[in-house]
């Protein structure tokens, strides 16, 4: 018999599956559970309802690839390779921009115990570039296209593959939410008797804002409001699959999302959005159900990361974590089960592209001095951010009694900072910065000079 927090799981028994719904640019508010005034997402809800739902979520970038990266990894982009979204398509000055190889992931650790895995959607992480498509990562099954829906993507930005063929030319945006889930309903009808590991990797809510014909109008929020509702669908087809399979009380699902929302969605009240590292880019919906393991109606305001779904994941698979290199994840089991209420983080690193911008401990969070030259390209960009495009001295805020950022304390709290700015050193030599090369950077081949 092995202890997993408060539950005893017999060895013969076989390990939980595991699903992670991981949207694209959803903000903090933009479904009901976590705000009224956000889009009713009934399929969400119930999903929240029935277990575990972080309000201190945190993922450790506010644009795509990074995010994505650090979730397969267990590791900060900075240290795996992976820090700013760029083209990767053939001709591209970043055609050679992908993920590494040697990273070890998710799929490629749950492997090793017999599990099966399939990621659809979105991948952004490299599909053209060699080594780093989804199934040299480790899945062993993959439907997707190679980044955003998008033109500058390049000339496959419409192709949808399967595995390495082409699949279908010219996919429409419309099409793409209701193929993922058929292939993830399928897939899990046909594994259902071994374990498996799924990654749906939405399009949803990231731009264009195309939904599919059946939710045009269905809510009070536009296409916007309408792709939510369509995300909000899906979830509801997949879980449906779960339980038609008998899988329920045997599956953990993750929600969540990559990064917090441009300005057609909602941080809840939160500053700042995509493209920064105020709370309202930093900050996204959290929820995690396991019947039976997990009880249901838990709102934790413990520090959770989305880092930690590879220990996780490895904890209840019995598999071992990589042990030749720094996994910033951390077990949470306990957190999740309602046996212990403080975070296993006890510093968190806002990195906008390959700048450290921001340094948390607990309730205090210092941002720290920028200019425009340190900053990736897509801050630089008008009405993209809410945030301090540059930052002449550091600012301090107690995000309990300020979660907006808009109170700078620093001058009434000189040994906070003193103790923050050590801590932003110590990231800086280890992760590195703008210029700065960490003692644990992965070395990466950027072509802008203020992201060397």
């Amino acid at each position: 018999m092995l202890l997993l927090g408060c539950c005893w799981v017999n060895a013969a028994e076989r390990p939980p599956n595991f699903i992670i719904i991981f949207a694209d640019d959803l903000g903090y508010g933009d479904i009901s559970c976590y705000s009224p005034k956000g889009v009713n997402t009934p399929h969400i809800d119930a999903l929240a309802a029935e277990g575990f739902r972080s309000t201190d979520f945190f993922v450790p970038a506010n644009v795509c690839s990074p995010s994505r990266a650090a979730l397969l990894t267990g590791r900060y982009p900075m240290r795996c390779g992976m820090p700013v979204a760029r083209t990767e398509a053939p001709g591209s000055k970043y055609k050679d921009y992908g993920f590494a190889p040697d990273e070890i992931t998710i799929p490629e650790l749950l492997g090793t115990a017999g599990y099966r895995s399939l990621m659809v959607g979105k991948w952004h992480l490299g599909l053209e570039v060699e080594g780093s498509h989804p199934i040299d990562a480790g899945f062993d099954e993959h439907l997707g296209i190679p980044s955003n829906y998008s033109k500058p993507r390049g000339p496959n930005y419409n192709t949808l593959y399967r595995g390495k063929q082409v699949e279908k030319k010219n996919a429409a945006c419309e099409e793409l939410t209701q193929r993922y889930t058929d292939e993830v309903v399928e897939f899990i009808e046909r594994q259902k008797d071994d374990p498996f590991f799924i990654y749906v990797s939405h399009h949803i809510v990231h731009s264009p804002l195309l939904p599919s014909k059946d939710f045009v109008g269905t809510s009070r929020k536009g296409k916007y409001g309408d792709f939510i509702k369509e995300l909000d669908h899906s979830t509801g087809r997949i879980m449906k699959a779960v339980r038609d399979a008998g899988l329920d009380a045997d599956t953990l699902v993750v929600f969540t999302s990559d990064n917090g929302p441009t300005r057609v969605g909602s941080t809840g009240g939160l500053n700042g959005g995509k493209y920064c590292t105020m709370e309202g880019g930093h900050r996204v919906p959290g929820i995690f159900r396991w019947p039976g393991k997990i009880p249901p109606n838990q709102v934790s305001d413990v520090t959770l990361t989305s880092m930690d779904l590879l220990p996780l994941f490895c904890e209840l698979a019995g598999v071992e974590p990589p042990s030749d290199r720094k996994i910033d994840g951390k077990q949470i089991l306990p957190i999740l089960m309602g046996n212990e209420t403080e975070t296993p983080h006890k510093v968190l690193y806002y990195y906008n592209g390959t700048n450290l911008q921001a340094v948390r401990e607990g309730n205090w969070k210092l941002h720290l001095p920028r200019t425009t030259k340190d900053q990736p390209f897509w801050s630089k960009k008008p009405d993209k951010t809410k945030g301090f495009v540059t930052l002449r001295e550091p600012r301090l805020f107690h995000l309990k009694n300020d979660l907006g950022e808009k109170h700078n304390v620093a001058d009434e709290n000189p040994t906070i900072m003193q103790r923050l700015q050590a801590r932003a050193k110590e990231a800086v030599a280890e992760l590195g910065d703008v210029r700065v090369t960490g003692s644990d950077q992965r070395k990466i081949n950027l072509v802008d000079p203020q992201e060397r």
